[in-house]
């Protein structure tokens, strides 16, 4: 049947971006607990956020704030190794279904956020928040682009814009730890490195690995930090 091929590999990629994008985003996943109590206030940052919870490295250990803008980046920046490793494809054109499937994935898991964790019940007003960060997300694919190609320095300046929001703080005030960025610069290097050397059949299992005594790919890595120690 004409069209029958292109129809099947929709079909796949949209299964297979769905587990891709729920490796991507549970790295920095959080919740809020004042949910569950009536007429309890949601705690906000300095810069009015939503305060959730969350657990892993890179709160506990970056000291990143679980909000969701905090959420979103770390998202992005998962995606964006993950679409480095989609390029290498057979074709251009299953490359933007793939790419294209993962950003719609990110869409819908935002929107429901939105209303379930930050009560956007405005479906127009989560519809422009859909808008910004559809453009923060180019914004994203040109500035590690440009990084990759140019860097550490430069990638590193894009963590820092991306994460850090270009604040030379941390969040209780003290100077930030620019050891961190370094950190995140080496990690997204080596992940990388590791997805190039991944079929694409077997990406979701590498990714989720939990189970046993190595990791996913996604995964902290004291390689990582000992790198950077090593460098300064």
């Amino acid at each position: 049947m004409p069209g029958s091929g292109a129809a099947a590999e929709t079909y796949v990629a949209y299964g297979m971006t769905q587990k891709l994008f729920e490796a991507c985003s549970s790295q920095a996943d959080y919740s809020i607990p004042q949910l569950s109590g009536k007429g309890t206030q949601i705690t906000k940052t300095a810069a009015g956020e939503d305060l959730g919870v969350g657990a892993g490295w890179w709160y506990e250990d970056l000291g990143l704030i679980p909000t969701f803008s905090t959420w979103s980046q770390i998202t992005f920046l998962h995606m964006y190794m993950l679409t480095v490793r989609l390029r290498a494809l057979p074709s251009h054109e299953s490359f933007q279904t793939y790419s294209r499937h993962l950003i719609d994935h990110f869409s819908h898991n935002a929107e429901h956020r939105m209303d379930a964790l930050h009560g956007l019940t405005s479906r127009a007003i989560r519809n422009k928040f859909l808008k910004d960060l559809f453009i923060q997300w180019r914004g994203v694919l040109a500035a590690y682009d440009e990084g990759i190609v140019k860097g550490d320095a430069v990638l590193g300046a894009a963590v820092w814009r991306n994460l850090w929001k270009a604040s030379h703080t941390e969040p209780d005030g003290t100077e930030l730890d620019w050891t961190k960025v370094a950190r995140v610069v080496v990690y997204m290097r080596r992940v990388i490195s590791e997805l190039s050397q991944v079929n694409e059949a077997d990406l979701i299992l590498r990714l989720s690995n939990r189970n046993s005594e190595q990791l996913g790919i996604f995964g902290y890595s004291v390689l990582d930090r000992n790198m950077v120690h090593v460098k300064r």
